[in-house]
C-alpha cells in the first residue's frame, strides 16, 4: 500500500500562510508526478498543484497563482505546498496525491490521481 503522508494544516486569519508538507514513497516520488488536491465543504475535489517529474516544472491551477508555490525536496521526497494570501475561499481538505500530468497544451494541465495521502484541514478564518 502506497501511503502519502500530509501534514501541516491548521487554522489561519485571512490574509495569513501555512506551509504543508507530504512525504511520499522514495518509489512513487521517483516515478510519479507529485502535488496536491483540496476539496471545500459541499465542492467537488480539484487540482490545485502539482510538478512535473521529469523537468521539475510546476502547474497551478489559476485561483492560486501567485499565492501558492509547491516545491520538492528530492533527498527527503517530500513534497511542499507554501500558501501565502490565504482567502476564506482556500478553506478546505489538503490532500497530496501522486498521479501522471497530462499537459495537452501550453498553459493546461490534467492530473490522474493514482495515490492519495490523507488530507489535512486548512482552515481560513478570522
Amino acid at each position: 500500500e502506497v501511503q502519502l503522508q500530509a501534514s501541516g494544516g491548521g487554522l489561519v486569519q485571512p490574509g495569513g500562510s501555512l506551509n504543508l508538507s507530504c512525504t511520499v514513497p522514495a518509489f512513487t516520488f521517483n516515478h510519479y508526478d507529485i502535488g496536491w488536491f483540496r476539496q471545500a465543504p459541499g465542492k467537488e475535489r480539484e487540482r490545485v498543484a502539482f510538478v512535473n517529474n521529469p523537468d521539475g516544472k510546476e502547474y497551478y491551477v489559476d485561483v492560486v497563482k501567485g499565492r501558492f508555490t509547491i516545491s520538492e525536496d528530492v533527498a527527503k521526497k517530500t513534497s511542499y505546498l507554501k500558501m501565502n494570501d490565504l482567502t476564506l475561499e482556500d478553506t478546505a481538505v489538503y490532500y497530496c496525491a501522486a498521479g501522471t500530468l497530462s499537459i495537452p497544451f501550453e498553459g493546461d494541465w490534467y492530473i490522474q490521481p493514482d495515490y492519495w495521502g490523507q488530507g489535512t484541514l486548512v482552515t481560513v478564518s478570522s
